[in-house]
């Protein structure tokens, strides 16, 4: 193919085409990012004979992740795929079934999963890396489906305003696929996005989120997901997959260098402050290598495709941690796109309409549980940041019918999509 005739876009971190590219590899569907929306988008397909290459840019799923929590609206996708079983047999997982606001003085149930009409009423926590390499060991079994670790993507591919696949950095040097379709789905920090030239439309978070574990005593009571709130302070509390209590002390939007520079000793008081059962512990957080701060973002794409190219998941909607919605609201991405884009990608006719398509069915689900997140940070944890006192939770929050009608939120969204039955299981 001549240069003119081809070029890479604008934003793309190389101007020129590499002197040297080691392989060129063909195939249907090219997906970047091997999170749960690219991995459960890259197993629908494999099951359904279609050619995808998954690349991952670490090369290795065992790393540290803070997104443990799926809903019943994905383990039900698990269910239609016929893996569920065998996921919670192979991988360790804990169950709650509740969310709490805890104060000093109020204990509110802010959403109960426990009456959803699921077989799934809870929330399971589990190692979001041992799901991801559970799902593309199933993939693996088809002979169709390719994952590349270590696969740095650094140039899209473009002809005559068409995205026809991408080139990496990998092992040896330049490697190239080229794809009838290209899915971004490599997280909040895209660099498809970044590469495509797409722009987020942002909104303002008004906190960000320190991220640590300290141990759980045996004889302590499991508990939900719980959000402890105190004297200019809102922690999130859960029992984790391993036993430990995963804790996410909330701070005010770009003061963690004023948090450091208190001090670790004041980090732990504050703890004991808002958690006081945690009083025998707060001294296994040592320094702040220990703490992952996670900058808290919400924004999503006006239009998430190209001509060959489609972003979903956090690539093309930055979500709040609130509720734990992220891996759950990606997977149901992905079955949307499957549902969508399979029959045209094995007749080898896709149009942008069909990436148009998968848009207009999650972009409403999208801009609701994101105002629903919006609103609470702002309502809740923000306000608790700011507040001399406790902060008193508004009577609403009370209300009979409002855990369940939360719950359902969190764990479907507004349209929650299933597999078509012809791509259940192959």
């Amino acid at each position: 193919m001549s240069e003119t005739k081809e070029r890479t876009t604008k934003t793309n971190k190389e101007a020129l085409i590499p002197d040297t590219i080691l392989d060129v590899q063909q195939t249907t569907c090219c997906i970047v990012g091997g999170g749960p929306a690219g991995a459960v988008l890259a197993l629908i397909l494999a099951r359904q004979g279609i050619s995808v290459i998954l690349l991952e840019a670490h090369k290795t799923f065992e790393r540290d992740f803070r997104g443990d929590l799926i809903h019943a609206g994905a383990m039900e996708i698990m269910d239609e795929l016929g893996i569920c079983d065998r996921l919670l047999e192979h991988i360790p997982h804990t169950k709650t079934d509740k969310m709490e606001f805890i104060t000093s003085e109020q204990r509110v149930t802010f959403a109960d999963f426990s009456r959803l009409k699921s077989k799934h009423s809870y929330i399971t926590i589990l190692s979001q890396g041992k799901l991801l390499s559970f799902l593309t060991i199933e993939a693996k079994r088809y002979p169709n489906f390719q994952l590349v670790m270590g696969a740095n993507v650094q140039q899209l591919i473009e002809e005559n305003g068409v995205i026809t696949g991408v080139r990496y950095r990998g092992s040896g040097g330049w490697h190239e696929v080229r794809s009838q379709l290209t899915v971004a789905a490599d997280g909040r920090f895209s660099n498809m996005r970044k590469l495509s030239g797409m722009e987020l439309i942002e909104a303002v978070a008004p906190i960000d989120v320190c991220w640590f574990r300290l141990p759980r005593n045996a004889e302590e009571p499991e508990g939900g997901v719980s959000i402890r709130l105190g004297s200019k302070r809102a922690l999130v509390v859960y029992k984790t997959f391993d036993g430990n209590w995963q804790i996410g002390f909330n701070i005010p939007k770009g003061h963690y260098q004023q948090l450091q520079a208190k001090g670790i000793e004041a980090m732990r008081q504050s703890i004991v402050g808002v958690v006081p059962e945690f009083a025998d512990r707060v001294e296994h957080l040592k320094d702040w290598k220990q703490v992952t701060l996670l900058l808290v973002a919400v924004g999503r794409l006006p239009r998430w495709y190209r001509q060959g190219l489609l972003l979903i998941g956090d690539a093309a909607h930055v979500m709040s941690p609130l509720g734990g919605v992220g891996i759950t609201y990606a997977i149901h991405d992905a079955v949307a796109a499957a549902n969508v884009l399979s029959e045209p990608l094995k007749a080898g006719q896709l149009q942008i309409s069909h990436l148009a398509a998968v848009q207009r069915q999650r972009e409403l689900p999208i801009k609701v549980i994101q105002a629903f997140q919006y609103f609470t940070q702002t309502q809740v944890n923000a306000k608790a940041l700011r507040a001399d006192n406790t902060l008193r939770l508004p009577i609403y929050w009370g209300l009979p019918l409002l855990p369940d009608i939360v719950a359902r939120l969190l764990a479907f969204g507004i349209f929650p999509p299933h597999l078509k039955a012809k791509l259940r299981f192959v």
